[in-house]
This record gives C-alpha cells, structure tokens and sequence, in this order.
C-alpha cells in the first residue's frame, strides 16, 4: 500500500515567528490543495481520504529552499513557492516555504528525506 504526503519546508534563516510561519504554510497547502486535482487527482483522493498528512521540515536559505523545488519539478510532484509580501516581519519578495505534494511519500523521500522536523 502507498502513503501520501505533502512536505512543508520552511526556512530558518528568515526567524518567522511561529504565527507568520503557520500563516506561511497555510499559504502552502491552500495552494496545493486547489491545483493538485487538476493534474495529480488520484494522489490528492488517496492522500485526502488517508488523512492528510502533512510534515513540516527545516532549510537554511533562499538557495537550499530553491535545490528541492527544482528537483520536485523534476520529478513532476506538484509543488508551490510562498513568496512574502513583506507587510509584516521579513522584506518583501521573500521565499518563505515551499510546499511539495499530495504525492506518494517514497517520491517526496527521494527529495526531503536526510531533513529536519521543524
């Protein structure tokens, strides 16, 4: 049997409160949630009706963030950039999460595996 996922990765170096952060990831996962269907409807039903997993994970910066949206994109996971508008903590035009999923969680693994819990 497959699992289903959907990775939050969220960047460190920004020092987002953990509201901002929430925020940011919600910005995440809304996104998903409303484009995944579209292209990838059999992981988002089996990812959906197995609970939704979500997992929060850490990166360091703008270019470490930057190496596992490509290599999603590669693999053809559905997947989203969160860049802040800069009204609150951190400058506008920041790269806050990126969100990678509903997929299978062996193809996320390939990409987010050796990562931290947040």
């Amino acid at each position: 049997m497959t699992d289903y996922k959907m990775v939050l990765l969220v960047r460190t170096d920004l020092k987002m409160s953990k509201g901002k952060i929430a925020a940011q990831c919600g910005h995440a996962v809304t996104h998903l949630v409303l484009t995944a269907p579209e292209n990838h409807s059999y992981w988002f039903r089996e990812w959906y009706i197995s609970g939704m997993k979500k997992v929060a994970l850490r990166v360091t910066g703008h270019d470490e963030i930057l190496k596992y949206k490509v290599r999603a994109n590669e693999l053809g996971l559905p997947s989203v950039k969160i860049i802040d508008a800069g009204y609150t903590q951190i400058p506008p035009g920041s790269l806050t999460v990126v969100g990678i999923g509903p997929a299978p969680e062996e193809l996320i693994d390939l990409i987010t595996k050796d990562l931290k819990l947040l």
